[in-house]
């Protein structure tokens, strides 16, 4: 139900939805998805498209953030199993890789790492953790957007986050331990 209306005992008519306040958040959980810029631009694309087409389904009173993710999420694994099924791709042996560029501050470094470890989740774990922690989609919106039960949306939410604080407590191995001038190990004594 919208605000009160001016008029007494009239209802107000529901706002229309912006479907340009929804661009931001379609970009980040297709970039999340594909883990490419242009092939996220294309995906959003490729799902207004098909809202635009299919806006007579919505549901009036339906969450219209919900069926947006929806449809972006459905139309990213029909591509996929698209791919699957053509003759083998060629593959650039660049497109994945990251440009390594040294941090110069720890945090830096942590965001990275976390990054890294949050795009090597499993998609189903990803696209889960994407919608309810960054998108900030509630359990039953987001499992509605993925057509899966809550629980499954609960445990896969679950083991990413698991994942995520099993690699922040296992450093990578990259730190070398700092000794001050003057320090001296004692076992060496």
């Amino acid at each position: 139900m919208g605000a009160p209306s001016v008029y007494p005992g009239m209802p107000t008519p529901p706002k229309p939805f912006d479907i340009f306040q929804q661009l931001a958040p379609l970009r980040r959980y297709a970039l999340s998805l594909t883990r490419n810029p242009a092939d996220a631009e294309d995906l959003v694309h490729d799902t207004l498209v098909k809202a635009i087409e299919k806006e007579g389904h919505f549901r009036p009173g339906a969450e219209a953030r919900s069926w947006l993710f929806a449809i972006l999420h459905n139309t990213f694994l029909d591509a996929r199993r698209r791919s699957r099924t053509r003759a083998a791709i060629e593959v650039d042996g660049s497109e994945g890789a990251d440009a390594a560029v040294p941090a110069g501050q720890d945090a830096s470094m942590r965001l990275a790492d976390v990054r890294r470890t949050f795009m090597a989740l499993p998609e189903e774990q990803r696209a889960a953790l994407h919608l309810v922690a960054v998108e900030g989609l509630s359990y039953d919106e987001a499992a509605a957007s993925l057509a899966i039960p809550v629980g499954t949306l609960v445990s896969r939410v679950s083991r990413a986050r698991a994942q995520l604080r099993a690699a922040d407590a296992d450093p990578s191995g990259n730190v070398v331990p700092f000794k001050a001038r003057g320090d001296h190990d004692e076992r060496a004594s």
